[in-house]
């Protein structure tokens, strides 16, 4: 018999033997990152009380919007199992409360850079929603532009909305992209060309027409929701989609709904039924999915 054969190796063998191991896997385990496609993202928050988008790459980490707390939102990116020391930037859509609450506060914590067009930086200023930040973390992104973040291409579109020069994107990665679309008075054929065939969407669907009619707003707030400047209502929403969508489209969130003037159900039916009549084959090739105001949906990869 062979003892040499069942002796344990010395120590330094088996570290070297160990290390030699770790370090394969940890090669594989970053090639793999350096080369995975597409990109992930979590709708942290979305409704009439405050707003908010993740988004990761193997490069970068971004926030759209911080409608929240700070304290709110990192409990957002918990639900997800992320932090806000890690965000690299914020996107900023436009200049009201429900879509900048948290901006200053995590700023100034954690560093991060800003992202706006010039006229929204102007509606900002002096607001207590921003309060000081350094201006080296403030930063340019002019409607109708792309910008590259790390590994993925962001453009900017803008929208009909009653702030200073409101603006959504477009995010594209590896022939995968997705598309946010909310607080907009109507969606034009020229802004349904723009963001048409996007892989998912986050579109609005703020109000039921006849809820709201009957509410309690003040009539001058309805007309404003109404209006070209306003809100999509869920028939709205709808027939935008009926417009964009195409064959890669997998994925359609319903966002900023109203807490007075809709029923998340409500919502929900209108999209399917009207896709539905329109011959989009809802369930089979893409899924109509549900956001909330407080709690982030699952992060998801496209």
């Amino acid at each position: 018999m062979n003892m040499a054969r069942d002796l344990p190796l010395p120590l330094s063998c088996r570290t070297t033997k160990t290390l030699l191991k770790t370090t394969g896997i940890q090669k594989r385990k970053n090639k793999e990152s350096m080369t995975e496609e597409g990109f992930k993202y979590s709708i942290l928050a979305s409704g009439s009380s405050g707003n908010s988008f993740y988004l990761e790459t193997p490069k970068k980490k971004l926030l759209i919007d911080a409608g929240l707390s700070g304290k709110k939102i990192t409990g957002l990116l918990a639900e997800i199992d992320r932090k806000p020391e890690d965000l690299d930037a914020i996107l900023i859509t436009h200049e009201h409360s429900d879509h900048i609450h948290g901006v200053g506060v995590l700023a100034r914590k954690y560093g991060m850079d800003l992202y706006a067009n010039e006229a929204t930086w102007k509606a900002m200023e002096g607001t207590k929603y921003l309060g000081k930040v350094d201006d080296a973390q403030k930063h340019i992104f002019e409607m109708g532009k792309t910008k590259t973040f790390g590994d993925i291409d962001i453009e900017s579109f803008g929208v009909s909305h009653d702030a200073a020069a409101p603006q959504f994107y477009r995010f594209m990665k590896d022939g995968k992209s997705f598309v946010m679309l909310t607080d907009t008075g109507y969606v034009s054929d020229r802004l349904a060309g723009i963001v048409a065939d996007a892989d998912g969407y986050l579109i609005e669907s703020n109000h039921d027409v006849e809820i709201l009619r009957a509410g309690s707003y003040a009539w001058r707030l309805k007309q404003r929701i109404l209006s070209d400047l306003g809100h999509l209502s869920n028939e709205d929403g709808a027939d935008a989609m009926i417009r964009t969508l195409g064959n890669r489209t997998k994925k359609i969130y319903l966002g900023h709904l109203s807490k007075e003037n809709n029923i998340k159900e409500l919502a929900h039916m209108t999209m399917e039924n009207q896709l539905a009549r329109a011959d989009l084959a809802v369930g089979h090739d893409f899924e109509v999915l549900d956001t909330s105001p407080d709690t982030a949906t699952p992060l998801t990869k496209i």
